[in-house]
Parts: C-alpha cells; sequence; structure tokens
C-alpha cells in the first residue's frame, strides 16, 4: 500500500469530518447515532480517540517488520470481544464529557487529526509502527485502518444528524480496495453500486436483501469485525 496515498486519503476524509462538525448545534450533539448506545458527541469522540493512538505509536521504537495488514487487523479476535467493546464505549464517553461542549469536541478532533496528519507526512515510506495491541504494521496499513474509521462512522454521524454524506471518493477508493482486493472494483461495477452503497451494506449500515445475497457472495468481499 502507498503510503503517500493513504496518508492524503486521511486528510481529506479526516478534513471533511472535521468541517462538518462545526455545523452541529447543541441540541444535534445529543442526537443518537446507529451505533449504540453512542451519541453524536460519543462517537465523534470515539473517531478521535483511534486516530490519538497514532502519536504514541510513532513516538516507540519501530519493529524490525510487518506482520498484521490491513484485513488481518480485523480479524474476530478479543480486541473485538464483549469486554473489549464495552471498555471502548466508556472510553469514547470519557471524552465526550470531559469537553466543555460538542464545539470543543470538533476544536479537539480537528486539532487532532492534523498532528496525526503532520507526523504521518514526516515519516518514511516503509515505517512499521506497533498498534496497541500488539500487531507489528506497515503505517500505510494502520492508517488505512484510521481511513475506515473515520469514513464509516463519518457515514453513521451523516446519517444521525440527517445529511447528505461527505464521504470522499479519495477514501471510499482505499475502503473499496481493502474490502474487494485490486480486482473487486470490475465486479462491483457489473452489480451495478455506487461506491456508498456497497460501502454502507459492505459494513452493515444497510442490509442486503435476499434478492442481493448471490451476487453479493460473487464479489468475495472481505468481511471485517467491526467493532
Amino acid at each position: 500500500m502507498d503510503q503517500g496515498r493513504v496518508v492524503e486519503a486521511f486528510r481529506l476524509e479526516a478534513g471533511q469530518l472535521a468541517r462538518a462538525m462545526t455545523r452541529v448545534s447543541a441540541a444535534e450533539w445529543r442526537l443518537p447515532t446507529r451505533c449504540s448506545p453512542w451519541t453524536v458527541s460519543d462517537l465523534l469522540a470515539h473517531v478521535r480517540v483511534v486516530i490519538a493512538w497514532l502519536p504514541g505509536m510513532l513516538a516507540a521504537p519501530a519493529p524490525t517488520r510487518a506482520e498484521v495488514s490491513a484485513v488481518e487487523y480485523y480479524r474476530p479476535d478479543d480486541r473485538f470481544a464483549p469486554d473489549t467493546n464495552a471498555a471502548r464505549i466508556v472510553l469514547a464517553q470519557d471524552h465526550a464529557a470531559e469537553q466543555l461542549s460538542g464545539a470543543a469536541l470538533a476544536d479537539d478532533f480537528n486539532a487532532t487529526w492534523q498532528q496525526v496528519d503532520r507526523l504521518c507526512r514526516a515519516e518514511p515510506e516503509g515505517r512499521v509502527v506497533r498498534t496497541r495491541h500488539g500487531d507489528p504494521m506497515f503505517l500505510s496499513e494502520f492508517l488505512l485502518t484510521r481511513v475506515v474509521e473515520v469514513a464509516v462512522h463519518g457515514l453513521d454521524l451523516a446519517d444521525a444528524l440527517g445529511r447528505e454524506p461527505w464521504l470522499t471518493s479519495q477514501a471510499a477508493d482505499l475502503v473499496q480496495g481493502l474490502l474487494l482486493g485490486p480486482d473487486g472494483a470490475a465486479a462491483l461495477e457489473k452489480l451495478g453500486w455506487g461506491r456508498l452503497r456497497f460501502l454502507r451494506k459492505a459494513t452493515g449500515r444497510e442490509p442486503i436483501t435476499r434478492e442481493e445475497a448471490l451476487d453479493v457472495s460473487r464479489l468475495g468481499i472481505r468481511w471485517l469485525t467491526l467493532g
């Protein structure tokens, strides 16, 4: 995975999310999302938390080699177990509660993603990091998982706020490639779905009908375990 391409997609998608959050009213921060029990403020706090791991990872010694890909990162092990998910929920809620207002949370998210962007751009191609779960990964592969978080939860936030999705083409292309592999775009084109509809269905944001099930099986989707 080209590191520069992933960094740029992260910059564009996180920037879109940050701009959208500046237009959220005080009442809207308390709206529920499909990621129950999170509200809009909780969910943005979660996205902030999951990208805020990067500065510490980049400051730590680099592993000698990468062993886990972005697809393998989403394997169904204890990182997505009920206890871990419960702790993830509380961590986001606690961070949201620490902010004096939704506007302060939006400012915090904006500062965090910009810091991560600056740090990642300073790293050489092929940089290896160790995740908080212990996975040695190329920075490009781990940052791809952060693009997934920002893009997919961006859809959740847009839906909760009743707004048109702000998904960027750069992020959509990367997430689609992660889910379908390098040859998946042609199969998806035959199905007649746009990237947005595909991402919604492949991440559980939109149901797959019985009539669609056979076509979906032919796509060979890499189903990710999402918390």
